[in-house]
């Protein structure tokens, strides 16, 4: 009986030091007076102790957009970001339909849609001393 015990003692204990960590990837929202976006991520890195995670972007910043629900704005309308994990750093850069780009002030984790109307692309590149991430959404400013 001590036997099946101490066996079981051991598989449970060995069971339990094996697991694997449990990581969640940061999420990134942007919110506007019509609601709260998750956005899409692009690429991910992400290394703690001996843990390390990564996603490599395997499609361009348009075919992203795509995938995400476009959010519709009005000019000069403010919108806000909301990163898990506290990022040290937010950049963000707006592309327009004609392949250009355009850094764009944060502040706040806040940032002002254009002026003009039209369709416009947001990269917002994320950092933390853990890691990096780039997410990716699109807006239609009315």
């Amino acid at each position: 009986m001590k036997r099946i015990i101490f066996l079981m003692l051991i598989v449970i204990n060995l069971t339990g030091c094996n697991t694997a960590p449990t990581f969640i990837q940061p999420e990134g929202k942007v919110t506007s007076d019509k609601g709260e976006y998750i956005m899409n991520i692009g690429e991910f890195k992400w290394k703690e102790h001996d843990f390390e995670a990564s996603k490599i972007r395997t499609s361009d910043n348009y075919e992203l957009a795509g995938e995400f629900s476009t959010l519709e704005g009005d000019k000069g309308e403010e919108l806000t970001f909301e990163i898990a994990q506290n990022p040290s750093s937010i950049i963000v850069n707006k592309w327009n339909t004609d392949l250009t780009s355009d850094s764009i002030e944060v502040k706040d984790n806040k940032i002002t849609l254009p002026l003009e109307g039209g369709y416009y692309i947001y990269e917002v590149i994320v950092e933390w001393s853990q890691g990096k991430a780039i997410y990716i959404f699109d807006v239609d400013v009315k």
